[in-house]
């Protein structure tokens, strides 16, 4: 099975502060990865370090999508080529519209407009999977929006773009029981033999759901343990701790 991303060596900081201290990880086309971990971990550095965002210096190691090196390209060209990420705090947009704004992302994506039909049509289809009224595309994005909401707001988007690597930040933080199952009906239904997924996670719960082929423990800046589903499991009932003494991280 081809790589779609490829980590290689990965070394990051904040400032004169190291967080990643080299990260290996190659996921496969088709393939869901989970990487669980404590607080304070390095995950969602990790995340926005494949993005691109400009507060994380590399000082070494690689990143490779699809088998180039993505380190030079800004955070719009890596979203073009196919990667998206969904924020663990959404940013609310007042004064836009969730309507124009997916129409806007979605063009973008595309490289030219969308036809009105088409895109009300790929709208709605999304819209049913995740249970939303048609009243939430007139709202402001994310502008008082609940944890679910906003959550619903991130995988509406995910739908409609249909990503070739979604990374998933903590998309469970913040949802009741009802809507996490919804919002993990709706990643599950961007499961495909050509589209990838990384689920950064707390808890095995959402695991239920999405049921991952590996499993990943990152703590200090770097993955210690992988396994599958059966992983997540342990973790949920004895925690890290055995992990991180075996490995000398405190």
């Amino acid at each position: 099975m081809s790589a779609i991303l490829e980590i290689q060596s990965l070394h990051a900081n904040v400032g004169d502060k190291q967080i990643l201290r080299g990260v290996n990880l190659t996921i496969g086309a088709g393939e869901v990865h989970a990487i669980m971990g404590p607080n304070g971990s390095g995950k969602s550095t990790l995340s926005n370090v494949i993005l691109g965002h400009p507060k994380y210096t590399i000082t070494s190691g690689d990143i490779l999508f699809r088998g180039e090196s993505i380190l030079k390209l800004s955070t719009d060209e890596r979203a073009r080529l196919g990667l998206f990420l969904s924020f663990q705090y959404p940013t609310a947009l007042p004064g836009v519209t969730i309507g124009n704004f997916l129409k806007s992302i979605l063009k973008a994506h595309r490289g030219k407009d969308v036809p009105v039909k088409e895109f009300k049509q790929e709208l709605k289809t999304a819209m049913d999977l995740l249970e939303v009224p048609q009243s939430f595309i007139g709202r402001y994005v994310n502008d008082g929006f609940s944890g679910g909401e906003k959550k619903r707001a991130e995988i509406l988007q995910m739908n409609l773009l249909k990503p070739v690597l979604s990374i998933l930040d903590e998309t469970d933080s913040g949802l009741d029981i009802d809507a996490l199952r919804i919002v993990s009906e709706g990643i599950n239904a961007n499961r495909n033999p050509e589209r990838s997924i990384l689920l950064i996670t707390h808890y095995q719960r959402m695991l239920n759901y999405i049921v991952p082929d590996f499993v990943h423990v990152f703590a200090d800046g770097r993955i210690l343990e992988t396994g599958g589903k059966d992983l997540s499991l342990k973790l949920e009932e004895v925690g890290y701790d055995w992990i991180l003494e075996r490995e000398g991280v405190k």
